[in-house]
């Protein structure tokens, strides 16, 4: 099965964290990338897998833990393959990053 695509916005997110985790420690940054290229991997074959946050998007909208890291992935779960539309600190604040969604 095909891995999840990932969205440009996506991308970015996935690149501005590796580089704030880079800048203390690069080899958990690399580490990081790993786990997001895992985690599409499994949303690809099973993407059902996240949780679906009604407060925080609508369905078919669901949330991944990245393994390891304090971070979400943000996907749509009836696109086939799956599309990742967000990578995000779960630190920040949710609601409102993904208000429009």
């Amino acid at each position: 099965m095909t891995a999840a695509r990932i969205s440009p916005q996506a991308r970015r997110d996935i690149l501005d964290a590796a580089r704030w985790i880079a800048a203390d420690n690069p080899e958990a940054a690399r580490a990081f990338r790993k786990s997001i290229e895992v985690a599409a991997r499994r949303l690809g074959e099973h993407p059902n897998i996240g949780t679906v946050k009604a407060e925080l998007a609508d369905p078919p909208v669901r949330f991944l833990v990245v393994s390891g890291f304090p971070y979400l992935i943000v996907y749509d779960s009836e696109l086939v393959p799956p599309l990742v539309l967000r990578v995000l600190h779960g630190a920040r604040d949710l609601p409102d990053v993904l208000r429009d969604m």
